[in-house]
């Protein structure tokens, strides 16, 4: 995943070179390794409209909240969270971040005139002591693919519990994980089948190492065929580590005539704070975000008429050292008038 998190390797040792304070000193090896150094990841991030616009409405949108407040922001990137969050009048700010872009980040916060205003610390969350005892605010960009993808949901939770004031916010703090059923008979032709000839060879057995893998892509609204079901709920005041392994059944029903050869996750949060919600959505019927949409390929297309109902389970689970891993285990059964089917099969995504 290029999606930018606070992992625990990423805390590398980074020389600042140059007049604008760039990491030219890391070696290939730590560039290599620590991705979310790669400015390209960044680029992507702040043209990420719904993303970005979001958190700008959210904070500068709301100075009400953040006037004369301490804010703690984590995995701070560039720097433009903590910026918005001092511009809408917060008292000081402290942003950690544990990759090398931590020092563009200081030079972008200098640039603007904020380095009285904004602290930029170098490290990991969980392993820093904060010149604060507490925070009033706490902004994140915290949302993985599929929600919980390489995400810094523990990172907050750790955050949270050791240093967020009673009464205290974070941004966001809620979100909604739901699945809903797709049209996509051209893609997995291309995605699927064409590991049968691979310029006149026969690759076919890479087509179970590619019906495993979840893809992460955007839909076309047009694709979607059935209702959206909601599988789980994170309150970022109340989430435990536990909370992060996502049991649900569901049932999604056919808007049409069609075959189903996917399902795809996707995922809403939303700054319940604010004077008027503010809403991040990767909805399939919205537009663009990063995130886009991870898609479960069925082993068999199952052919839906208008009305009938597919029934199935899901359980996710990151696991591995540092978490990065995601295991998906999708289960469905489906007796309509031209077909009965039950399927399972599990997805890793690395």
């Amino acid at each position: 995943s290029f999606h930018p998190r606070m992992s625990a390797d990423a805390d590398k040792k980074a020389k600042v070179g140059g007049k604008n304070g760039t990491p030219s000193d890391m070696t290939s090896a730590e560039f290599y390794f620590d991705t979310n150094s790669h400015f390209g990841t960044h680029e992507e991030l702040l043209k990420d409209r719904m993303r970005t616009v979001a958190f700008k409405k959210a904070t500068m949108g709301n100075a009400h909240l953040f006037k004369d407040k301490i804010v703690l922001d984590i995995g701070t990137g560039t720097g433009i969270l903590a910026m918005f969050a001092a511009k809408a009048g917060a008292e000081h700010v402290y942003a950690v971040e544990s990759s090398g872009i931590a020092h563009v980040a200081k030079a972008i916060v200098k640039a603007n005139k904020l380095d009285k205003k904004i602290t930029i610390i170098k490290g990991k969350m969980e392993d820093i002591k904060l010149p604060v005892e507490k925070v009033d605010v706490i902004v994140c960009d915290w949302m993985g693919y599929m929600l919980i993808q390489d995400s810094m949901i523990a990172t907050v939770i750790d955050a949270r519990d050791r240093y967020l004031k009673t009464g205290g916010k974070i941004f966001p703090d809620s979100a909604t994980l739901r699945i809903c059923g797709i049209e996509d008979a051209e893609y997995k032709e291309q995605r699927i089948e064409f590991w049968d000839n691979v310029y006149g060879f026969n690759m076919s057995c890479m087509k179970e190492n590619s019906m495993s893998e979840p893809l992460i892509d955007m839909c076309r609204p047009e694709q979607i065929l059935t209702n959206f079901a909601t599988i789980h709920k994170l309150d970022m005041y109340t989430v435990k580590a536990a909370d992060l392994t996502i049991t649900s059944k569901f049932s999604l029903k056919s808007s049409g005539h069609d075959f189903c050869h996917a399902l795809v996750l996707f995922f809403e949060v939303d700054f319940t704070h604010c004077h008027k919600t503010v809403k991040i959505s990767t909805n399939p019927r919205h537009k663009y975000t990063h995130w886009k949409q991870t898609v479960l390929y069925l082993d068999e297309p199952v052919p839906m008429c208008q009305g009938e109902v597919l029934n199935g389970s899901v359980w996710m689970k990151n696991e591995g050292t540092e978490k990065k891993k995601t295991v998906i285990k999708l289960s469905s059964s489906f007796k309509g008038r031209n077909a009965s089917t039950k399927q399972s099969r599990t997805y890793v995504y690395n």
